[in-house]
């Protein structure tokens, strides 16, 4: 029964890892639950595919890495802990191309950002404004760019992972 579940775990993983860069873009927070759940299902996966010990170590020395990043307050706690957890939903020689990608794609989001920056007008205080849904959320996003605020590192994450497992054919 484990190994007719194994094809569901990466794009199970990887719903999970969208609903963070989501959840990121909205709170600009990333919940626990979902980097733990991550790393489980990785971890599932590395078992299934006989390298756990290796992925496990990976993703302890990215994790040791990112902690030190954010020390010095260039990545949040949750990226933190999701960077560890998708080390684990790649077998361990490839996550020095899983973080190249995830950095190419942070790359992408911070000239997205420096030009959205340029050309997103200033959000107005207008009372009559929608306070609920998409128009919400992109009044809200468009105050942070303004106020040149942190990026939700999680959707370059999301971007760099689905990239990785999607060109290595991790994917059912």
């Amino acid at each position: 029964m484990m190994l007719t579940l194994l094809p569901l775990i990466m794009p199970l993983a990887l719903v999970l890892l969208i609903i963070a860069a989501l959840h990121d873009i909205v709170v600009r927070l990333i919940p626990n639950w979902l980097s733990v759940a991550i790393l489980c299902l990785g971890l599932v996966l590395r078992i299934g595919a006989g390298d756990w010990a290796w992925s496990l170590f990976a993703a302890v020395m990215v994790f040791a890495l990112c902690v030190m990043a954010w020390r010095f307050a260039l990545l949040g706690g949750g990226d933190v802990k999701l960077l560890a957890a998708v080390t684990t939903l790649v077998p361990a020689w490839d996550v020095a191309a899983l973080i190249a990608a995830i950095a190419l794609a942070g790359g992408a989001l911070a000239l997205l950002f420096i030009l959205l920056r340029r050309i997103v007008p200033a959000p107005s205080r207008v009372t009559g404004q929608p306070r609920r849904g998409l128009a919400r959320i992109w009044r809200m996003e468009a105050r942070r760019i303004r106020r040149g605020g942190p990026l939700p590192y999680a959707v370059a994450i999301a971007a760099g992972t689905l990239w990785v497992t999607w060109g290595a054919g991790m994917l059912p």
